[in-house]
């Protein structure tokens, strides 16, 4: 089954979109209520801030996770030996914002976030009563006034030739969290892994909405819903030279919310950024 690209405003919306998530680890809807016009203003405004050296005054703080992580303290996927080609700002309501970009951001976050309730609502909706039995809470109120939630503003610079060996713009990785949502980006580049290994192309017009599944829901549904690889790739000829802008949001529980008998989200979320190397 490929990556279902579902009308948000269609009657069988939700139930649509869960049959892609369960069968592909992703979602694509079109006719959403996210503003494309805030989006396009975020990719513009955000790609000067990269191109400038204000940004490191923002350097990271590694007890927050808050902050501008330059290329050289980029993650490197969990397997892999090389740090992927991209820098990236992360954002929270209570973290550090620059000023002159606080309100069209913030903005989106909220945007994001409440239409990410819904979505969840749509999973619970549509789990098998086997599988539901599982949460330990209605999935929407896992993230209600939760700090964790994080929005990452992504950068993946023009391509020199200089790049280490075997190094892509993101290698293939799982999300964390429970369900991550993300504006397709300015330029092309993500796959994802079929069930057979094969790599395809997500369905990733300019407008798309596209959501995939993180760790923390396949924890909390006791593996129903997939947490599937997906990368970004290189561009190759003209596009090499062109920035690649991305805008995910991932969405994290509050600390104490109890995904599994094994885990809540605060021992789940440690033991992957120490894998990660960032922690």
């Amino acid at each position: 089954m490929k990556v279902q690209v579902v009308d948000y405003t269609s009657a069988d919306a939700g139930q649509r979109f869960v049959e892609s998530l369960r069968e592909t680890g992703f979602g694509v809807l079109t006719n959403h209520p996210i503003q494309q016009a805030l989006v396009e203003s975020i990719y513009h405004d955000w790609y000067e801030f990269f191109c400038q050296e204000d940004k490191h005054n923002y350097a990271f703080d590694p007890e927050k996770q808050d902050g501008y992580f330059a290329p050289e303290i980029s993650e490197t996927a969990k397997g892999h030996k090389q740090k992927d080609i991209k820098e990236y700002f992360h954002i929270y309501p209570w973290g550090r914002i620059p000023d002159s970009l606080k309100k069209d951001i913030t903005d989106y976050y909220q945007q994001a976030s409440g239409l990410a309730a819904e979505l969840l609502d749509w999973v619970e909706k549509y789990s098998p009563a086997d599988v539901a039995k599982n949460y330990s809470e209605p999935l929407s109120n896992m993230i209600k006034d939760t700090p964790n939630t994080l929005l990452r503003v992504l950068h993946y610079p023009p391509l020199t030739g200089d790049e280490e060996a075997g190094a892509i713009r993101a290698a293939a990785h799982e999300d964390i969290n429970l369900l991550t949502i993300l504006p397709a980006a300015n330029e092309p580049g993500l796959q994802v892994q079929e069930k057979d290994g094969t790599w395809i192309d997500v369905p990733a017009d300019f407008g798309h909405l596209i959501i995939n599944i993180g760790d923390m829901l396949q924890e909390a549904s006791a593996g129903y819903f997939p947490s599937t690889s997906h990368r970004v790739v290189n561009p190759t000829g003209e596009n090499a030279k062109k920035s690649r802008i991305s805008l995910p949001l991932f969405l994290h529980p509050r600390d104490e919310v109890v995904l599994s008998e094994r885990h809540t989200q605060e021992s789940y979320l440690l033991e992957r950024l120490k894998e990660l190397g960032v922690k």
